[in-house]
C-alpha cells in the first residue's frame, strides 16, 4: 500500500538518516513510533528486519518484520533483498528460491541483485554450474562495471571450486 501520509514518511526518512549516521537505537525508537501510529506500514517494517537481523542478531523477529513488510509493502524491493539476505544466511533454500522467484515479478526490482542472490544460493549449495549461470544473468542485467567484475569473479571463484573439489 502506498503512502500518502507526509508526515508518515517524512518521519520514516529521518529514522533512515538515524540508521545512516550509526544511530541504531535512536532509529528503531522512531520506527517503534511509525508502526504504533500506522502498523501497516511496510518500509517501517523492513527496516525493523534489517536493524532485528543485522544489530541486534534477532533472526527470528527479523523475520517477522520482513514478513509483514511483505504483506503491507508487496512492492517495496528492498524488503525482497533483505529478507532473501536473511534466508541465505539461515541456508533455507526453498523459501529463498521462492521468495526469489517472486521478487522477479515485481515492477522495479533489480534482476542483477536477484539473480546474484539466485547464484550465490547455487554455489553454497555446491551446484556451480547452475551458479554460473546465475552469475552470467547477473551480467547480463548489470550496468556497471563493478558489479559485472564482482559477477565475472564470481563465475571463477565457482569454477575453481569445481576444480578443486571434482578432483578428490
Amino acid at each position: 500500500m502506498a503512502y500518502e501520509n507526509y508526515e508518515i514518511e517524512e518521519k520514516f526518512q529521518a529514522a533512515d538518516k538515524l540508521i545512516n549516521e550509526g544511530k541504531i537505537a535512536e532509529a528503531a525508537t522512531m520506527l517503534e513510533e511509525i508502526l504504533a501510529d500506522v502498523p501497516d506500514f511496510g518500509k517501517a517494517h523492513n527496516h525493523m528486519g534489517w536493524l532485528y537481523e543485522t544489530k541486534f542478531k534477532n533472526f527470528k523477529q527479523a523475520e517477522e518484520f520482513y514478513r509483514l513488510a511483505l504483506k503491507f509493502a508487496p512492492e517495496y524491493p528492498a524488503a525482497y533483498y533483505n529478507y532473501a539476505y536473511l534466508l541465505s544466511t539461515l541456508r533455507r533454500f526453498d523459501d529463498l528460491e521462492n521468495l526469489l522467484n517472486t521478487a522477479l515479478k515485481l515492477p522495479g526490482i533489480s534482476f542483477a541483485t536477484i539473480y546474484n542472490e539466485f547464484g550465490l544460493m547455487r554455489e553454497i549449495q555446491g551446484r556451480y554450474d547452475d551458479a554460473v549461470h546465475y552469475f552470467r544473468l547477473y551480467i547480463q542485467n548489470s550496468f556497471d562495471s563493478k558489479t559485472i567484475e564482482t559477477a565475472a569473479e564470481s563465475i571463477r571463484r565457482c569454477n575453481r571450486k569445481r576444480e578443486l573439489l571434482d578432483n578428490r
